[in-house]
């Protein structure tokens, strides 16, 4: 019995380790794949683009089979992937230096973003924003004829891009979609406005010029703790007579109310007298 029980228990648990992808510096989870790995270690593994070069950044650590991540760990890298590593790295140079130079003589509206030669060094992928449609065709045959490779243009959008380069945030650390965010989840003004923050979009916009991804973190416990709190703006009745509430602070639970004698006065969320709902006559239906 106790034996069927430790089955149970070890098939619901799976090891897992982080691994920075050294392209852009992302730190992901990858399924360990029974292998024996320690911090430090270099491994291959599996990416969006096929396999990827990497450095273990944790000792191993289990988790549950429900958060098991989908990709794996594939071997521990040797001299000879060390050595395409940076052979792949010096071709992305080159081939970033030639493309924009040749984007700049073209003068194609397009910005280069980055260049990216995949592990297996059977495609190169080269980055780019824009404002609309571009036509490379011409662009893509100079890249070809120069480096003897196939060229995979692809645009981007501006959070995109941001993710690729990088940098620090109004907040001091690293970009939240650099470092540890798997995708962009809609933000909207909305999101600022609930959480009482400057509309200023100097303060409220990211590197990328988009509204910060952040904005959605805390916005569903704000949106769940104004669930039942008057508005500002509205009447309420309090221990102090009738009020007019002009700031919210959901962290310590208090409001701030005009009173009808125009004394401010921050209150308690007790001190607001809630109207009770008539009783039913049964008497008189």
């Amino acid at each position: 019995m106790s034996s069927d029980v430790m089955t149970t228990n070890s098939e619901e648990t799976s090891l897992v380790v982080e691994v920075q992808i050294l392209k852009y510096g992302r730190v992901q989870s990858f399924d360990l794949n029974n292998l024996t790995l320690q911090k430090g270690d270099r491994v291959l593994v599996e990416s969006e683009q096929g396999v990827s070069f990497g450095v273990v950044c944790t000792e191993p650590r289990p988790t549950s089979a429900s958060q098991k991540p989908s990709r794996k760990v594939i071997r521990v890298a040797n001299g000879q992937d060390v050595e395409r590593f940076g052979r792949n790295a010096e071709m992305e140079r080159e081939v970033y230096a030639f493309c924009y130079m040749r984007i700049m003589e073209r003068s194609l509206p397009m910005c280069l973003v980055s260049v990216e030669c995949l592990f297996d060094e059977h495609k190169t992928m080269v980055y780019f924003t824009a404002e609309g449609r571009v036509d490379f065709r011409e662009l893509v045959k100079d890249l070809v004829q120069k480096f003897r490779t196939r060229i995979e243009m692809r645009q981007i959008g501006v959070r995109h891009q941001a993710k690729m380069v990088g940098g620090l945030g109004t907040c001091g650390r690293h970009l939240c979609c650099t470092s540890f965010l798997n995708g962009f989840a809609p933000v909207s003004i909305k999101m600022a406005k609930e959480q009482n923050l400057s509309l200023n979009p100097s303060k409220i916009s990211g590197m990328c010029g988009r509204l910060m991804c952040c904005l959605a973190y805390e916005f569903d416990h704000y949106e769940k703790a104004k669930k039942d709190l008057p508005k500002v703006g509205k009447k309420v009745n309090t221990a102090y007579g009738m009020a007019k509430v002009i700031r919210q602070n959901i962290f310590r639970e208090r409001l701030t109310v005009l009173l009808e004698s125009g004394e401010e006065k921050e209150i308690s969320y007790e001190e607001i007298v809630r109207e009770q709902a008539p009783q039913k006559d049964n008497n008189n239906p």
